[in-house]
């Protein structure tokens, strides 16, 4: 239902911008989430667009370096990443739900080098 894109190897300090397109999004009821999960270590939430789609949370961890946002015009919801670094290479994945976390993506690949 959801299918992330924009994954790639990217040297660091470098950028990347996944998009997630999200099948019939609806801002208003939904909330939109991005999750990594790095080789051998649980899966973490990085970024949130709160339903309603004006208000976001970041994790301590890419605080300042990532920025997720939506298309207005379209289901797609993005997240910017700056400065990226060894340590951010991961599976990336985003999700959507109205209580929870319902539906995932495929996940899309990053490496830093």
């Amino acid at each position: 239902q959801l299918v992330e894109s924009g994954g790639g190897s990217v040297q660091a300090g470098g950028s990347l911008t996944l998009s997630c397109a999200a099948g019939r999004y609806t801002y208003k009821r939904n909330c939109m989430g991005w999750f990594r999960q790095r080789p051998g270590k649980d899966r973490e939430g990085l970024a949130v667009l709160w339903t309603g789609g004006a208000t976001t949370t970041y994790a301590d961890s890419v605080k300042g370096r990532f920025i997720i946002t939506r298309d207005k015009g379209k289901d797609l919801v993005y997240l910017q990443m700056n400065g990226l670094q060894p340590e951010d290479t991961a599976m990336y994945y985003c999700a959507k739900g109205a209580a929870w976390f319902s539906a995932w993506g495929q996940g899309t690949q990053v490496t830093v080098s």
